[in-house]
């Protein structure tokens, strides 16, 4: 009976083993049956991912792409600052080569500048233009009348636009160059009426007008110096402080310094800005006649009778008297600082240089072959920094004149027909012309009188001579 039970129990062990591994294979066969699924589900969810758009975030694709673009956020947050620093650097230093770029530039040009007034301050740089310049016709010329009484003085713009003429008659014309019309008068008035009319009420002998233009200076018998807008003639100050007829008057070029001289024999100094007297400068016997003035801060007078001519050092509060005249010097005008020149009321011309206390070259008999003695040089002008000047009398004729390599003497380049009292002269920037106020009076009395004159005044073209290539013009 125990072997019975035995083998019944080895009996039931063999189906338990047989029941247990079909179990498992049953397990496994499951287990295997889900892997299949899960894996042709997978695929089924890849193949669909490709071809849904990149955007689905479920797919493992885009799932990695999520991961990447967390792990690159991470990355940029963390050199965020030392990128953004970098590219601030960068910017700095361009901006700072761009700037220092601009600086030398800048500080290139302003020694250019500061060379180039030293020099001409020095009165080393010189143009010798004088030999490129062509006579005029008589048809080349273009004469103006506008004032009913001679015209003692005259001006051009700086941007050589504009002509602006005064006369006897107490008014100030402004004229445009181009078309030849007057643009604008300021009439003046009857002496006695100064206290209510805003223009001048005697005779204006003398004009001067600012290097950027702003402002236009006027001298008249009536002890005064006005000055105006030149744009519209608006009335701006009026100078008090000379007690004779204002006869000249002078802005330091590239300031609004002015400077007048008067028949009191004084040189006054104004502060235009500021629109206040600043000092008086004595030294002249007898009353100045003319005044001028360049970028030094001086002033260049003609002394008249006493035969002299005066450089008024205002900073050092100095004087250089230069004698040379045996008469009356009527008119003065700066050729650069080194240099200038000065007609006489014996009809001569005389070249000067500062170094200097006697003329350089003195023409004699400039304007009259006859020898007359009341053929007075009564303006004078100059091309500033080149060697052409001009004299004006009452012989007819403008009279333009060479001056030689190191202002040695001079020599007569050509005449221009211009009739009456030739009372003064000025040269436009560029030396494209000369302008000529003229009348049938001398501007400071009425020693003698031209009736067949005009009053007016005449504009000169200066052409030049064409321009060479290879010998051919």
């Amino acid at each position: 009976m125990s072997f019975f039970m035995k083998s019944r129990k080895r009996k039931n062990n063999f189906f338990s083993k047989s029941k247990s591994s079909a179990g498992a294979s049953d397990s496994k066969s499951k287990v295997s049956k889900k892997k299949l699924a899960i894996q042709k589900a997978l695929s089924e969810e890849i193949e669909s991912s490709d071809s849904d758009a990149e955007g689905d975030l479920d797919t493992t694709e885009n799932k990695d792409k999520l991961y990447s673009s967390e792990e690159e956020d991470e990355e940029t947050a963390q050199q965020k600052k030392l990128r953004l620093a970098k590219d601030y650097i960068a910017q700095l230093e361009a901006e700072e080569a761009e700037k220092r770029e601009e600086e030398e530039t800048l500080k290139a040009a302003v020694a250019d500048r500061l060379q180039q007034d030293v020099s001409e301050q020095q009165g080393n740089v010189i143009k010798n233009i004088a030999d490129d310049c062509l006579c005029p016709t008589e048809q080349d010329l273009r004469i103006f009348k506008g004032h009913k009484l001679p015209v003692t003085c005259i001006v051009i713009s700086p941007d050589d636009k504009h002509v602006f003429t005064a006369s006897k008659d107490c008014n100030i014309c402004k004229w445009n160059i181009e078309t030849g019309t007057k643009v604008k008068t300021l009439k003046g008035g009857r002496k006695g009426t100064e206290d209510v009319h805003v223009g001048h009420t005697n005779q204006i002998l003398c004009l001067a007008i600012s290097s950027d233009g702003k402002f236009l200076a006027a001298g008249d018998k009536e002890k005064m110096i006005k000055l105006w807008n030149p744009e519209d003639f608006s009335f701006i100050h009026k100078f008090k402080g000379h007690r004779g007829p204002v006869t000249g008057v002078a802005f330091r070029k590239r300031t609004h310094t002015l400077y007048s001289c008067s028949e009191d024999k004084t040189v006054k100094v104004w502060n235009v800005d500021e629109l206040a007297y600043q000092e008086s400068l004595f030294g002249h016997n007898t009353p100045i006649t003319a005044i001028d003035s360049l970028t030094r801060e001086r002033a260049i007078t003609s002394g008249g009778r006493d035969s002299s001519v005066h450089i008024w050092k205002i900073l050092e509060d100095s004087q250089l008297i230069f004698n040379g005249h045996g008469c009356s010097v009527e008119c003065v005008a700066l050729i650069s600082e080194s240099h200038f020149v000065t007609g006489g009321d014996d009809n001569t011309v005389s070249l000067w240089s500062v170094l200097k206390k006697k003329p350089a070259h003195i023409v004699r008999d400039a304007h009259n072959l006859n020898h007359s003695d009341d053929m007075w040089v009564s303006a004078v002008a100059s091309l500033q920094y080149t060697d052409i000047v001009a004299s004006g009398s009452r012989d007819g004729f403008v009279r333009l004149w060479k001056c030689a390599p190191g202002f040695q003497s001079m020599s007569p380049l050509f005449s221009v027909p211009v009739k009456g009292f030739v009372n003064s002269l000025a040269f436009s920037s560029r030396g494209d012309y000369l302008v000529a106020g003229v009348g049938q009076e001398h501007r400071l009395g009425r020693w003698w009188r031209n009736k067949e004159a005009k009053n007016g005044w005449v504009l000169i073209p200066i052409k030049r001579k064409p321009p060479t290539l290879n010998g051919f013009s």
